[in-house]
């Protein structure tokens, strides 16, 4: 950003406002965003043609000027919205659900702003991560937002491993058309038993929210799947043991010994352990390889 010119003095500068906006029913919008969309001299849209249906909705008509702000031309917007911030312009960022910059649009535009020394503020709304973990039973006294999970299964699986000996009650986003898939390495990964719920289509007349295990929803998903979903994995459970790999591969020779094959074997001590089978079936490699 050294390449933008110098701030002009703060009384003659704009605020970037972050909008959150209803994640389904339009009159979950707040009093202050339809204000808002009334009277910004400017807003950034992730889609246009929703901005004005929720205008139209919620009864305002917008009398600013209105600009695409989507993924893929948010980089290339960055610098002509923070040249309206110091022209003086107030920037109103909306997207198509919740709040900007939260998986959506709006991180990079903060970023630069806030390296410009321009305001930042925000209007609070609806956000998917919260209202779904407060639907899912699981314990939110402490969470995590994993955001998507990678589309490339060897990434996705690899990540999820890597969460396997988290505590606090995870969240992430999902597609429809990979949810199964997701939900498969999930149970792989963190046990079948581990518990669970999918958020679809949260405060739309739709909305469906299914508990189970990682198995049970497994079984769910095998069905046909649609709209938008958020997924709450609960953490580790406290009290699972902190094994080293020795331990680990010693329990698998154990379950063996009493005629279980071994990949019944790994799956019960990664699930009884809190712990993703990878790690088991290379504690097991490890084992053979040492004698």
């Amino acid at each position: 950003m050294t390449d933008l010119p110098p701030a002009p003095p703060p009384h003659q500068v704009g605020r970037l406002v972050l909008a959150g906006a209803p994640l389904g029913r339009p009159s979950d919008a707040s009093t202050g965003l339809a204000r808002a969309l009334a009277g910004a001299p400017l807003i950034a849209a992730e889609d246009t043609r929703r901005l004005h249906r929720l205008a139209a909705d919620l009864g305002v008509s917008v009398s600013g000027r209105v600009l695409s702000f989507f993924e893929g031309n948010e980089q290339a917007r960055v610098p002509q919205l923070i040249a309206a911030l110091r022209d003086g312009q107030d920037v109103l960022v909306v997207t198509d659900a919740g709040m900007p910059s939260v998986s959506d649009p709006g991180y990079r535009l903060v970023a630069a702003a806030i390296a410009a020394g321009l305001r930042v503020t925000a209007l609070p709304g609806p956000s998917a991560v919260t209202t779904a973990i407060a639907v899912s039973g699981l314990p939110v006294d402490r969470f995590c937002f994993e955001g998507f999970l990678p589309r490339k299964p060897g990434s996705r699986r690899r990540l999820l491993a890597d969460l396997a000996g988290e505590r606090r009650t995870m969240v992430f986003f999902e597609s429809p058309h990979r949810i199964g898939q997701s939900l498969a390495d999930l149970a792989a990964a963190l046990g079948g038993d581990r518990p669970a719920a999918v958020c679809r289509e949260l405060t739309k007349t739709s909305e469906q929210v299914i508990r189970g295990s990682l198995a049970e929803l497994c079984e769910w998903a095998a069905g046909e799947v649609r709209g938008e979903i958020t997924l709450v994995v609960a953490g580790r459970p406290a009290g699972t043991e902190e094994l080293d790999p020795a331990e680990l591969a010693d329990r698998v020779s154990a379950r063996e010994r009493a005629g279980e094959s071994r990949k019944e074997a790994i799956a019960e001590v990664a699930a009884a352990a809190g712990v993703a089978k990878r790690l088991v079936f290379d504690a097991v490699v490890s084992a053979k390889r040492n004698g």
